[in-house]
């Protein structure tokens, strides 16, 4: 049985890390990070990301079907609530922003 999700979440779940780091790193350049929770939410949604890349790289390469199909439903609950993550910042942003 092939993979339905996991060949998705890996790429797209890349890219996102990539988006995270990005935030990360520049709130440290601009020595933004004692007063602002963004670069901890992104830390968490980064780590929660990379754990979807690594299982879903495993649902891919596994040949035991009951092995791939487990690794890919965490993979998928791992990548929504990073996404999740993800929404709680931009709606973060969007109130900071909002109430100035």
């Amino acid at each position: 049985m092939p993979n339905k999700t996991s060949q998705y979440i890996l790429g797209t779940a890349a890219n996102l890390l990539g988006f995270c780091l990005i935030i990360i790193t520049s709130l440290h350049i601009a020595e933004k990070t004692q007063s602002n929770l963004i670069d901890e939410f992104a830390s968490i949604v980064a780590a929660l990301l990379i754990f979807s890349c690594i299982l879903s790289f495993a649902s891919l390469k596994t040949e035991n079907i009951k092995k791939e199909k487990m690794l890919e439903q965490i993979a998928d609950i791992l990548f929504l609530t990073a996404l999740a993550g993800i929404m709680a910042i931009v709606l973060y942003l969007a109130i900071r922003i909002w109430n100035k």
